[in-house]
């Protein structure tokens, strides 16, 4: 009876280690010419929205990714992470000035000048403003919200949740790092 419980504790032990294996994102890849694709789908039929510029190599990931303040300047992190947002590139601007495309699961890391800017997201001829005010050694985090249904999708920004950002951006594919605080 002993060894029958212990054989049924090391087969329950084995199946959930392996299965825990299956349910591991697998490590985001990036493409042969340094974009990167958030995939949806199965893996025959996946649907891939791309960047359109390589996004910047892992070290500079990690360092983005510790959300640490910038002596003299502000650190701004757009976050795209959202259930209902899978697919579409959406346009993001600062102060009026082109910045990024951005994809699901994605972050963009931002060095600004202290003081008052905006940010701005156009999605199907509607501009979306966020203005906002920074200090030095500041660190903001804005969310882009999106969701996608069969009869369309809608963009705009998320109400302000820093601790909900900051999960959701340390689970986010770094995809541009920007330096307009000179």
């Amino acid at each position: 009876m002993k060894r029958r419980r212990v054989a049924a504790l090391i087969s329950a032990g084995t199946v959930s280690v392996m299965l825990s294996g299956c349910m591991t994102p697998p490590a985001r890849r990036v493409e042969t010419d340094g974009t990167y694709c958030y995939r949806i789908g199965k893996s025959y039929r996946q649907k891939l929205t791309c960047t359109a510029v390589p996004v910047p190599p892992d070290a500079v990931e990690a360092s983005a990714k510790r959300f640490e303040p910038s002596p003299g300047a502000a650190m701004l992190y757009i976050v795209r992470r959202r259930w209902g947002d899978t697919a579409n590139r959406v346009p993001v601007s600062i102060d009026d000035r082109p910045l990024v495309v951005t994809i699901p699961d994605s972050l963009v890391r931002v060095r600004l000048k202290p003081g008052n800017h905006q940010a701005a997201l156009d999605w199907e001829g509607k501009r979306q403003v966020k203005s906002f005010t920074v200090a030095a050694g500041e660190v903001l985090f804005v969310e882009v919200d999106g969701s996608v249904w069969a009869w369309g999708a809608n963009y705009g920004w998320a109400e302000p949740d820093a601790a909900g950002a900051r999960k959701r951006a340390s689970k986010s594919k770094l995809i541009a790092d920007f330096d307009l605080g000179s």
